[in-house]
């Protein structure tokens, strides 16, 4: 459980951030699903609600998701349904249920970087953009390696090139989180990218992976699938927790990497 001081509702993101700045335990609060995980002290807590950050909308060749958009908004967007085999939509409703969907934001999931997303891993797949009032844009994959810092995560970029998208995860239960997620994104003029999460640490591309795919693609066999699996395991650290262990994961993600191929690419 959390405590809180004083709530703040600006109407800017640069009161937001300035009152953010101002001492060192005022917090964003999101949509505040994480925030209730831990224990902590909050002087003031910083809420969105009123900076218009609340939208899923296409510019130019972008696609662009607001920090305070629900992940229940994330799963019922037509727009998001109807690019990249719908995947960004569809990757969220595996998540607990309506009523938590309701409350998780995606500004406070990209922020939080964390391990188990179900969110990043696609995301990451992909040519995305994460906006930072104070830094400004960043790539995610850069993003994803960048040290915490006090800033507001304004909206994410999705460039729209066409590509196919698949994504791929494993729980325990329904309501649990993932023990491993996998994505792999191809397009002719890109190539093939691979993504795992959910692996112990936070999601990473498996840039080697991703390369040997797009370099040997008109090989179109099992050995090629198989190569692939086997310089993903040993490129990809995977670690062990109470929900699986390292080895375990290494097996799945094999599995995973083959049936997600297979549906980008239809071989």
């Amino acid at each position: 459980m959390f405590t809180i001081q004083e709530y703040a509702m600006p109407e800017t993101l640069q009161e937001a951030y300035d009152i953010l700045k101002a001492q060192r335990s005022n917090v964003i609060l999101g949509g505040c699903a994480w925030l209730r995980l831990g224990s902590r002290r909050i002087r003031t807590a910083v809420d969105l609600s009123k900076c218009g950050l609340d939208f899923i909308r296409e510019n130019g060749e972008f696609i662009e998701i607001g920090a305070m958009t629900s992940y229940h908004s994330v799963a019922a967007s037509d727009l998001l349904k109807s690019v990249f085999d719908g995947v960004i939509a569809s990757c969220v409703t595996s998540i607990i249920g309506v009523q938590f969907r309701n409350t998780v934001t995606v500004g406070g999931s990209v922020y939080g970087r964390f391990g188990f997303s179900d969110f990043l891993t696609p995301l990451l797949a992909l040519d995305t953009r994460i906006v930072l009032f104070n830094r400004g844009e960043v790539p995610l994959k850069d993003f994803m390696t960048m040290p915490y810092e006090k800033d507001i995560v304004v909206m994410v970029r999705i460039r729209k090139d066409g590509r196919h998208l698949s994504y791929q995860n494993m729980r325990n239960s329904r309501g649990d989180f993932p023990i491993l997620n996998l994505a792999v994104s191809y397009g002719e003029a890109q190539g093939f990218t691979v993504t795992v999460g959910a692996r112990g640490p936070k999601a990473v591309r498996a840039e080697k992976t991703s390369a040997y795919l797009t370099g040997h693609c008109r090989q179109k066999d099992e050995a090629l699938l198989q190569g692939a699996c086997d310089l993903l395991v040993s490129e990809v650290s995977f670690t062990d927790n109470m929900r699986a262990s390292a080895d375990y994961r290494r097996l799945i993600s094999q599995v995973f990497l083959k049936r997600a191929v297979r549906e980008v690419t239809g071989w």
